[in-house]
């Protein structure tokens, strides 16, 4: 019986630990920050990914599905994004995709990452011209860089 008890509390902590550091990665995830890149300030999670915009996004939406999707993923999150220093809260929103999920915006853009940036800080496709558009890192004003 004693052994039984140990086992659930053993468990019980293990779990709160694991969701613990779970709800710090979404926490991280769900945080937009600036940081310097060969580009100058631009924008990125809270993990250090460089994200990006699409030209040919019109304002408040993502035109951006299936393979497009697939090489540039949405910026998603479950909730409201978090704005750490240096990025403006009027700029920072949210958009529906048509799955229903959540998309982050800033400044109307909504934002991706590129499947190729496999490391923090990597910003390995600015200025390249795919799926009917061009993929630009993003300033902490709004603007693109170009």
């Amino acid at each position: 019986m004693r052994t039984k008890l140990l086992l659930f509390i053993v468990l019980a902590v293990a779990a709160s630990t694991i969701g613990a550091a779970s709800a710090a990665g979404n926490s991280l995830r769900s945080t937009l920050t600036v940081r310097a890149s060969n580009y100058g300030r631009i924008l990125f999670d809270g993990r250090g990914f460089a994200l990006y915009a699409f030209t040919r996004d019109p304002r408040g939406k993502s035109v951006c599905r299936g393979a497009c999707a697939t090489a540039w993923p949405p910026y998603l999150v479950t909730g409201k994004p978090r704005a750490a220093t240096g990025v403006a809260v009027s700029r920072l929103g949210t958009i529906r995709r048509t799955d229903g999920k959540l998309q982050v915006t800033y400044g109307g853009r909504p934002l991706y990452y590129y499947i190729g940036d496999r490391k923090p800080g990597q910003v390995l496709c600015q200025n390249v011209n795919q799926f009917g558009g061009v993929w630009l890192v993003v300033r902490p004003s709004g603007g693109l860089v170009r």
